[in-house]
């Protein structure tokens, strides 16, 4: 029934089906030879909110973004919409490069991020749908439910208060998404639904707005210090920013930086306010459960259901190819889990379908760095957790290049890197050996009830733990 429920689904992301006609007229290349300020590789969140607040600060510098196609075509036009006060990576990890104190500023910095987003957004005019109401992440097991219960117990230890994370029974849980077998539920407050199509290109024209220049259909083909060069042409400048998250890998010497997973998702057609009542989602628009294999889901502002999950996620060598964005399969097995989660959808005809790659980084820890010395700067690797991180990156970036100590430019993630990944053919059995395991512990859980002591493990191993 999945199989039929998803093949006549349009193979398109519906984020930007919606901006299809701002798609329509893309910016020119750039064509010889310029010098500028800051040269900005990649035009998605990370360098659209860079060069956002360079220009904000200083609207004389000379800012320029390359971007291979259009903004937005990579993950910052497919993702899930949860612009989600997290960082990647465990409390501990930020904790040891650091203190708990500073770990604990991190996360509350991040909490404000959302807003943040939410008040550009306002400022520049830019109707993407913002509308923040938390999290609802339910357990479905008697396993997920105890990791819910010590999960709750770690954030009273670190500091976090009942408004930014709590613990619901499961009839209060059920209250807010009508799932199947709910046993508990956690709340996390820090969190906005949001339209990602029209956030990413608004926020383009707000940059062209404020004097920088947007070169779309413009390939990097390698950045030689302050000096970056496209086919046809080049760009030197006095710094240069990286801001190619997965598609890091396409750049020289940078193929096993970070870890190019696919994610999948589907959405429904819009749904009556009968079929939202018997869903739940009158308050937070966005769901989850808490398997080892990560689903997400919200209730968009036209009252579709858009799902996500990681399916079958990486390819030989980094590979990233369009037939796999749209693999059947995978959207198939999204289907599957949507339908087992929230069956009140069966019959419901999905729309849209699509994927798209996210950047890991080998300790899944994202991070940024700005070297003055040598003019550079990256950042990324936000495990799918960008939409709001990318902004505190962008901030963090301004600051950074134009030399402002401010309380950014200490956070923990600041400076942080890892070490690359693996060579072929052990990242690929790495990766598909530990994905195929999770996925049997979550089935092991669904079925017995226990916990699988075998996910834990692996979780370790693959953070480098």
């Amino acid at each position: 029934m999945s199989l039929e429920a998803v093949a006549d689904a349009k193979p398109e992301v519906l984020w930007l089906d919606d901006v299809a006609a701002d798609l329509r007229s893309l910016r020119p290349p750039l064509v010889g030879e310029i010098d500028v300020d800051v040269a900005i590789v990649g035009g998605g969140f990370s360098g659209l909110w860079t060069a956002y607040y360079l220009l904000r600060h200083d609207p004389d510098l000379r800012v320029a973004i390359l971007e291979r196609e259009y903004c937005g075509y990579g993950a910052s036009g497919r993702n899930g919409g949860w612009c989600i006060g997290e960082l990647a990576g465990s409390f501990s990890q930020y904790a040891k490069r650091s203190s708990p104190a500073e770990a604990l500023r991190q996360a509350q910095t991040v909490f404000a991020t959302v807003d943040e987003v939410g008040r550009v957004a306002d400022v520049e005019g830019i109707d993407c749908g913002f509308r923040r109401g938390g999290t609802i992440r339910v357990a479905r097991n008697a396993p997920q439910a105890a990791r819910q219960r010590e999960e709750i117990t770690r954030a009273r230890d670190c500091g976090f208060t009942e408004d930014e994370i709590r613990l619901l029974d499961s009839e209060r849980a059920r209250a807010l998404l009508a799932a199947t077998d709910v046993r508990s539920g956690i709340f996390f407050g820090p969190t906005a639904a949001l339209h990602p199509g029209k956030l990413v290109r608004g926020l383009a024209h707000a940059v062209e707005r404020s004097g920088g220049v947007i070169y779309e259909q413009t390939p990097v083909m390698a950045i030689a210090g302050r000096r970056v060069e496209v086919i046809g042409g080049a760009i030197r400048a006095r710094s240069v920013v990286r801001a190619t998250e997965a598609y890091t890998r396409d750049l020289p010497g940078h193929r096993r930086a970070l870890l190019p997973v696919y994610s999948y998702m589907i959405a429904t057609e819009p749904l009556s306010e009968a079929v939202m009542g018997d869903l739940g989602l009158a308050g937070p628009p966005t769901f989850a459960d808490d398997r080892y294999m990560v689903i997400y889901g919200q209730r968009t502002a036209d009252n579709r259901i858009a799902f996500g999950g990681t399916g079958t996620p990486y390819r030989w060598a980094s590979r990233i190819s369009r037939e796999t964005e749209f693999d059947l399969d995978n959207h198939t097995r999204v289907h599957d889990w949507l339908i087992g989660m929230l069956p009140q959808l069966r019959g419901v005809a999905i729309t849209h379908r699509w994927g798209g790659v996210l950047a890991i980084p080998r300790n899944w820890v994202p991070g940024l760095f700005f070297d003055p010395e040598t003019g550079l700067g990256a950042f990324g690797g936000y495990v799918g957790e960008g939409v709001a991180a990318s902004n505190l990156a962008g901030r963090t970036m301004a600051d950074l290049i134009a030399g402002r100590r401010t309380d950014r430019t200490s956070l923990p993630w600041v400076g942080a890197r890892a070490r690359r990944w693996e060579p072929e053919p052990f990242r690929w059995l790495g990766v598909q050996s530990s994905r195929r395991l999770l996925a049997a512990a979550d089935r092991r859980e669904r079925v017995s009830d226990r916990t699988a002591r075998v996910a834990f493990r692996i979780s370790r191993l693959l953070r480098g733990a």
